[in-house]
């Protein structure tokens, strides 16, 4: 019987996963399954040009894995049962029970709404592909002189707010953050992105806590209100429950507690990447969400899954970090450089340069989703007995090999 591969998910951490794994096993002991709800592969970290009305290329995942192996099953993920190794799918067509031998967990994440009042009511995100697009629509509705309010001071609030000041002129763009917007960028950076919000007449509300949204606005913890036609929330992300509700050892926030392996510390035939994982990075910080992870996650877990299966070393070298790359619109961007533990430096690119390396980046991202075994091109190995859940063996890459460039 065939070792049966299930991956949840075919975000940039699932999908590239997938590939990784297909072009490392042989096909005659394998089956991998790829479960995602929507038809196509989203680029995520673009979702906020598609919001400000920028189409992007359509990649039908079955076109993706065509030829490779994969079977791509379009469904929503209901339920997993760790202890039973199954998981509950929802399509049109009804329910079905799908039975693994190794499953990778890679739902990604959604808004949080931090028990704000008014958020799923009043409030756009851009954490999906749809949302983005109700965003959008809403955006068209607007007439000249009306405000939209990102809620969100961190990389997705700035990127959106500069993307739709740059794309609608003539709407009032805002942004309000619990803290500093941009705080924690070197003076360089700061400097530059305080000269971006300048040029594009964003207004800046610094160190307001909103604590609840209404049809017309927000209103902060000092009893301020900041008046709006549309607000957009990007103040937070969370996991699905999904895990949380299974037998599943997961974290407060009900990201699932993965070793330095990324498998599962109560359930070894379990492993977790992306936004749905708890994971200790280079000196045990704790790595956040964001495809800055997702894509060496997705390198170590497809490494680490075919070497345990194929009975060859298993690396365990820890994630970090290499840079935060921010657009600014379509022709600028900030290029913060930061230590393996996401501390910035003094090494900043801003303008032009800067754009084109995010773009770089993002570019190559796709491309590796896209071309799931073009990459790293390698021998494709027969299963063996698999080692004792549990059973540790060091391999031989180095903490460098798994740094990444970041892009949110």
């Amino acid at each position: 019987m065939k070792h049966r591969i299930v991956v949840l998910g075919a975000g940039y951490a699932g999908a590239i996963t997938a590939g990784r794994l297909a072009k490392r096993l042989h096909r005659d002991d394998i089956e991998i399954t790829v479960v995602n709800a929507d038809p196509d592969f989203v680029e995520r970290i673009r979702l906020h040009q598609v919001a400000a009305g920028r189409d992007l290329p359509v990649r039908p995942l079955r076109k993706i894995f065509a030829g490779t192996g994969v079977r791509v099953r379009i469904a929503r993920v209901d339920s997993v049962d760790a202890d039973r190794k199954t998981v509950e799918l929802i399509d049109e067509n009804g329910a079905e029970t799908l039975a693994y031998d190794t499953l990778v967990y890679a739902l990604g994440s959604t808004i949080a709404d931090l028990g704000v009042p008014g958020v799923a009511e009043h409030t756009h995100n851009v954490a999906g592909k749809q949302a983005a697009l109700r965003l959008r629509e809403r955006l068209n509705e607007l007439v000249a002189g009306e405000t939209v309010l990102i809620v969100g001071g961190g990389l997705t609030g700035i990127e959106v707010a500069t993307e739709i000041a740059e794309s609608r002129p003539d709407l009032k763009v805002a942004i309000a953050a619990r803290g500093g917007v941009g705080d924690w960028l070197d003076e360089k950076a700061q400097t530059h992105l305080r000269a971006g919000f300048e040029r594009f007449g964003i207004t800046v509300h610094e160190h307001a806590d909103v604590t609840r949204v209404t049809e017309g606005g927000v209103v902060t913890r000092t009893g301020a209100e900041i008046a709006a036609r549309t607000t957009v929330w990007t103040a937070g992300f969370a996991v699905h429950p999904i895990a949380a509700a299974s037998a599943l050892t997961v974290s407060e926030s009900g990201r699932i507690v993965v070793d330095d392996t990324l498998r599962s510390v109560s359930h070894p035939d379990v492993y977790a990447i992306g936004d749905a994982a708890h994971a200790a990075g280079v000196g045990g910080k704790t790595l956040r969400m964001g495809c800055a992870t997702a894509s060496p996650m997705a390198w170590l877990a497809g490494d680490v899954i075919a070497a345990r299966l194929t009975g060859r070393e298993v690396p365990n070298a820890p994630i970090g970090y290499n840079s935060q790359c921010i657009s600014l619109g379509r022709r600028d961007a900030i290029v913060q450089k930061v230590t393996a533990q996401d501390q910035p430096t003094s090494k900043v690119d801003v303008g032009r340069k800067a754009t084109r390396v995010k773009e770089l980046i993002c570019k190559a991202t796709v491309w590796s989703v896209n071309h799931p075994t073009l990459m790293m091109p390698s021998r494709r190995r027969h299963l063996i007995t698999p080692p004792e859940p549990g059973r540790r063996t060091v391999g031989r890459t180095t903490a460098a090999d798994r740094q990444s460039t970041a892009i949110h």
